[in-house]
């Protein structure tokens, strides 16, 4: 596919934009099909290509990757049967004939798809984290509203009925008031590598960085590796641990920012051009305080085994007065200060999420969304926190780190527990230090960083980082 002109993007984004100023005159497929088109063919979009495609009254209508060869193998099921086919998902969003989209790219691109398909009068499915900054998720609401579409955000453990049943129980009261939540995700990565510096000569690589730079590569393998890069994802914190941190904002009933966050973590014995920590803590001061905990790593060097947290590996601790709820993927239990087990909580995963968006696009009902993108952004835009205080970090003496913590005792106790992983993975903080961001202040009615420990150059780095930069002519617009 040739590289387009500025004049030539500018014109089609216009034409995009245009079609969306009528999204009432829409007109749905032969048979009241609800026509969806998938944008992004990894694991996710090919996910997302089996499950919609089930749906009754859903015909995938158009796919897109720009990887031409991941495009041909994983629709090859869909040739031939009246499908449109492009590396370029402006053609997606422009098409009359597609009524959603369902966004699956890495995550600098999910904003400003989302938004051009709103302008364009089609309703969104857009992956977590549904941005890749934290001004980006007002947007992307902004968007929904002004046009009148229908956005999910790809959280779907908020359709999973046994944890909305536990978030009812919790905010009932029955185990006495919130005292704090840790939110363990230990997920096995390797590391990606490191190579001369290249580009790959089968796709259009400009139209693959899109707002991120235009820089060669040096992983080793262009796809899923994008999400421990800066330029195009947000480590394991965005990536994963994302799901486990909405569910515990929703049984929390948090439904801001936190008014403070600091971040600590490294990326440790990997040796590879990764960006983002393969260790991290993640300290979001609500009143009740979580912390999220990410760890890459084995139990110890060599070791494919991975830790827990009082049985939970990827999940929520959820500590009140009176007891805690302990679980995510299959529901979970609540337990008692003696950790006896109260009552269960069974759970299906969220597994009809995509027919609840499918339902609220029929319905043009908004409001029966599980996962609305008010929430998406929410729990993103925290995630967004975290990874903004470790970029703006320094390395740190354990003490260092232990001081900057101090305001929670879960907090230190988590860093505690991280410093005895690493040490069994034979990394010595003393001599390999942590990096420990700055605790930042948030006024969560703006949603804007006000304070930042190091003063008015760290203040304008966060806020920097918090908004986003763009390369021309893939630019966020000032107003959507």
């Amino acid at each position: 596919m040739k590289n387009l002109s500025r004049r030539e993007f500018v014109a089609g984004a216009m034409a995009v934009g245009a079609a969306g100023l009528l999204p009432s005159s829409r007109v749905l497929g032969a048979n009241n099909d609800i026509r969806v088109a998938i944008i992004g063919l990894g694991n996710k979009g090919r996910g997302h290509l089996r499950n919609f495609a089930k749906i009754n009254g859903v015909r995938i209508a158009g796919l897109c990757d720009v990887d031409p060869r991941r495009l041909d193998e994983r629709g090859k099921d869909f040739k031939g049967k009246g499908v449109f086919f492009t590396t370029d998902a402006r053609k997606i969003i422009a098409r009359k004939d597609i009524d959603a989209v369902v966004i699956a790219t890495c995550d600098h691109w999910h904003a400003l798809l989302a938004i051009w398909a709103c302008q364009a009068g089609k309703d969104v499915y857009v992956e977590k984290p549904v941005s890749h900054n934290i001004l980006e998720g007002r947007k992307m609401i902004a968007a929904a509203k002004k046009y009148g579409r229908i956005m999910q955000a790809g959280l779907q453990y908020r359709s999973d009925e046994g944890l909305a049943e536990a978030a009812e129980y919790i905010q009932s009261g029955k185990l006495g008031k919130l005292v704090c939540a840790r939110v363990p995700w230990f997920e096995l990565r390797p590391g990606i590598g490191k190579k001369d510096p290249y580009t790959p000569d089968w796709l259009d690589y400009d139209m693959y960085c899109g707002p991120g730079e235009l820089k060669p590569l040096r992983r080793n393998e262009l796809h899923y590796d994008w999400h421990w890069m800066w330029n195009t994802g947000t480590g394991d914190l965005g990536n994963s641990s994302v799901h486990a941190f909405d569910i515990c904002r929703m049984m929390m009933g948090y439904n801001s920012l936190p008014p403070r966050a600091i971040c600590v973590g490294g990326r440790f014995g990997v040796g590879d051009v990764g960006d983002t920590p393969n260790t991290q803590l993640t300290l979001l001061d609500y009143e009740a305080p979580i912390v999220i905990e990410n760890r890459n790593l084995g139990d110890k060097k060599g070791s494919r085994n991975l830790d827990h947290v009082r049985g939970v590996r990827e999940g929520i601790i959820l500590t009140c007065e009176g007891g805690y709820f302990a679980g995510l993927r299959a529901g979970g239990w609540m337990y008692d200060n003696n950790g006896k087990k109260v009552k269960q909580f069974v759970g299906g995963g969220g597994g009809n999420h995509t027919s609840n968006f499918i339902e609220a696009v029929r319905k043009r009902d908004a409001s029966i969304l599980k996962s609305p993108i008010e929430e998406g952004h929410l729990s993103s835009a925290c995630c967004h926190l975290g990874n903004l205080s470790y970029r703006l970090g320094a390395p740190a003496t354990p003490d260092r780190i232990k001081a900057a913590i101090k305001s929670s005792d879960l907090a230190g106790e988590v860093f505690d527990s991280i410093a005895k992983h690493l040490k069994a993975n034979k990394v010595d903080l003393r001599k390999n230090a942590a990096m420990v961001g700055p605790l930042m202040t948030v006024d969560p009615a703006s949603e804007e960083i006000t304070q930042v420990q190091g003063g008015p150059a760290s203040l304008a780095a966060a806020k920097k980082l918090a908004h986003g930069t763009y390369r021309k002519p893939y630019v966020m617009p000032k107003e959507v």
